[in-house]
Order: structure tokens, then C-alpha cells, then sequence
């Protein structure tokens, strides 16, 4: 077996293992690789200290120029940035109300989410204090239905922008439109919908009120670090809530070092040639593709679409001459192999694999291409 070679002693010196992740950029699998120019930032902030609240405003100035938001703030991963939307429409800059949460009294603190949009990090919304109402069912949704969960009890309506949601429930202009008719805000998760990077200003554009995004993905800052953009009131109230202050996003604190990382990475990625990185890693996807097309009973595409696929992606699906191993045992193989190897598998339809290039090094790419070769050709126990 071909090895990635001796890089990665880092972790093995320390017992772990080093992998090819051809998932895209998930946390539970590292992120992204953090641009080296962020690094570089990183290591000179440390050696001087800042007033943290002025470094957080003027963070802020970059994220809303970049955005086209009123104001921004650097928070500690798009999840963080969940809890604290929560906290800015339940509590806001009130210090005697962002004390009690997230056990809120006599504020509203109810939000509505389609239930197609439910998902495990709306957890952050709850942990702030927040009463999930949800609306519609897990395909469909009604503009009546979220007309009629608007109470005096109602913060903010969630909505969430990710990989295979369906397509078929209330768009956000239209529940920014019925939201806004009641004076409640519209708070959006976008964590992983970069790229592209209009999708920094796209959200705004659409009716959102507080946008939250990673940047330890596609932008590829450090990987504890978010972006939270928006009304400017919001903002605020976000910020009040979180680190320095000490309030419920006291323990999500992002480092001087982090934001200086990120601000750097941020730049980098808006002043990137978005179109010969794409192009780059569409080169990585026919490479895949080219060396499976011929394994009899296999379709493999590359493809690419604004919802689903964000970067060029090798997709794999299992005709119905298909006479090798299912999709189980072949992740699993991958998975369990020397290097371990992970594709998209969980997210996607349950007839698809994808192989996301975003992660993959050069390096890494023939290892990548020989490991997925040995399995889909290995005979089915």
C-alpha cells in the first residue's frame, strides 16, 4: 500500500493518525487547511496584546465591508454564531436580560424554523434560551403557517442554508417578507456555503437580519473562528453576549491571534480568483473521475450546482449492474484502510458517495486514487 508518506508526525507523535478527507471541509474531520498567511499573521499577533473590544470593532469594519452588512463580528465557529443570534433577539445589548439566559424572563424568546430546517446544531438556539417552534412539515411549508406561529412571544424566525435541505419549503425572501411584517428578524445559517464567495453578500440581499458563516472552511481562517454579519443593533447585541464580556458566549472566546488569522484569510479568500480556483479543483475531480469511468457498473460525473455540490465533486453512484461491494463496506473499507480515507457519504442521497477534492492535497491525490480503485474492485465478501 502507498503511504502519504511521513508527514503528519505531529499527530503521530502524539498517538493520532493522519487522513485523506475527500468530505469537504467538516470539523469532525479537521476543517480546512488554514492558509499559511494566516499562520503568518497569527504568529506576529501573538507577540503584542490589544484592547480586545477594539480589536472586535474594527474586525467588525472589515466583515461589513466585505459583506455589505451594517456591522460584523469574529465568532468562534458558525455554531457559536448560532447561539449568539439567539442571544442578540432574546436578550440584545440588555445586560440585566443577557444575565438570566438562558433562562430568559418576560422577553420573547420563542423562534420559528420550518421543520424541513431542523437540524442538530439549532441545539445553540435552544441553549441560549430559545423555544424552537417549528412549522410545516419536512417537505413543505405554507405561508400561512408561519403567519399563524407569529405571536408576541416570537424572537426571530431561523433559516437554514445547507447541502441537500429541500427546495420546496418557503424561500428566504419569502419568510423575510412575512417576518418583516411583524417587525421579527430573520436569523440565517450559512456555516458551510462558502464557497462561492457572493454567498457573503448574497443572504443580506435575500432579507436576512443576522447571517452567521465558518471561517475555518472555505475561507480557510483558523478553524475555531465564524463570521456573524448583519443589522447593526443585532450585532451588538451578539457582541454584548460574547467574549470579553462576561455573559453566556463568555467560554466561546476567539483569541487576538484567531481574529488577526482570520481577518488575513478573509482577505485572501475575497481577493482569490475564484474562478482558477475552481477550475483547479475541477482539474482534481476529472482526475478522480477519469481513473473509475471504466470500472463496469459505475457512474461517475463531476459535478458542481450552487445548493449541493459547492466545489467540483467527483460523484459516485452504484448502478443496477453494480456486482461489487455496497456503499456500507466500501466506506467503511476506506475508511478503516491504511491511509483512512473519507468520502461524503452521510449527507448526500443515500445512493451517492462523493469524492470533495477542497482538502485533498497533491500529494495525497495518486494515494486517493489507488485506495478508491482497490476498494470498488475488491470482490464483495
Amino acid at each position: 500500500m502507498a503511504q502519504v508518506s511521513t508527514r503528519g508526525q505531529v499527530y503521530r507523535r502524539f498517538g493520532a493518525h493522519p487522513i485523506i478527507n475527500a468530505s469537504g471541509t467538516v470539523t469532525r474531520l479537521g476543517g480546512s487547511r488554514t492558509r499559511p498567511e494566516a499562520f503568518a499573521a497569527m504568529a506576529e499577533a501573538t507577540n503584542f496584546m490589544v484592547d480586545m473590544h477594539e480589536l472586535n470593532n474594527r474586525a467588525g469594519e472589515v466583515i461589513a465591508r466585505v459583506t455589505g452588512a451594517e456591522a460584523g463580528f469574529v465568532c468562534n465557529g458558525a455554531a457559536s454564531g448560532l447561539l449568539l443570534q439567539a442571544a442578540a433577539v432574546i436578550a440584545g445589548a440588555n445586560p440585566a436580560v443577557a444575565q438570566q439566559l438562558p433562562h430568559p424572563v418576560g422577553v420573547p424568546n420563542e423562534i420559528i424554523i420550518q421543520t424541513a430546517h431542523r437540524f442538530p446544531y439549532d441545539q445553540a438556539y435552544r441553549a441560549a434560551g430559545a423555544k424552537l417552534i417549528t412549522v410545516g412539515t419536512g417537505r413543505r411549508c405554507a405561508p400561512w403557517e408561519l403567519e399563524a406561529a407569529i405571536t408576541d412571544r416570537t424572537a426571530a424566525v431561523a433559516y437554514l442554508f445547507s447541502p441537500f435541505i429541500a427546495r420546496t419549503v418557503l424561500t428566504l425572501p419569502e419568510v423575510a417578507e412575512i417576518a418583516h411584517a411583524h417587525n421579527v428578524p430573520v436569523i440565517v445559517d450559512g456555516a458551510s456555503m462558502v464557497p462561492p464567495k457572493s454567498n457573503l453578500r448574497r443572504y443580506i440581499d435575500m432579507g436576512a437580519d443576522l447571517v452567521t458563516i465558518s471561517g475555518g472552511k472555505g475561507i480557510r481562517g483558523p478553524q475555531g473562528s465564524g463570521l456573524l454579519f448583519g443589522r447593526k443593533d443585532l450585532v451588538e447585541g451578539a457582541a454584548a453576549n460574547a467574549s470579553p464580556n462576561q455573559f453566556l458566549g463568555r467560554g466561546m472566546k476567539v483569541s487576538k491571534e484567531e481574529i488577526i488569522g482570520f481577518l488575513t484569510a478573509l482577505e485572501l479568500f475575497i481577493d482569490e480568483d475564484e474562478e482558477v480556483e475552481m477550475s483547479r479543483l475541477h482539474s482534481m475531480a476529472q482526475r478522480i473521475v477519469d481513473a473509475l469511468i471504466e470500472i463496469p457498473g459505475l457512474q461517475v460525473s463531476v459535478q458542481r450546482d450552487q445548493n449541493d455540490f459547492l466545489v467540483p465533486t467527483a460523484v459516485l453512484k452504484f448502478g443496477s449492474d453494480w456486482n461489487g461491494p455496497t456503499k456500507d463496506h466500501f466506506m467503511t473499507a476506506l475508511e478503516e484502510g491504511d491511509p483512512p480515507v473519507f468520502l461524503q457519504g452521510s449527507f448526500v442521497p443515500e445512493d451517492v458517495m462523493a469524492v470533495d477534492p477542497f482538502n485533498v492535497s497533491e500529494q495525497e491525490m495518486p494515494v486517493l486514487i489507488q485506495r478508491l480503485r482497490e476498494e470498488l474492485l475488491r470482490q464483495p465478501r
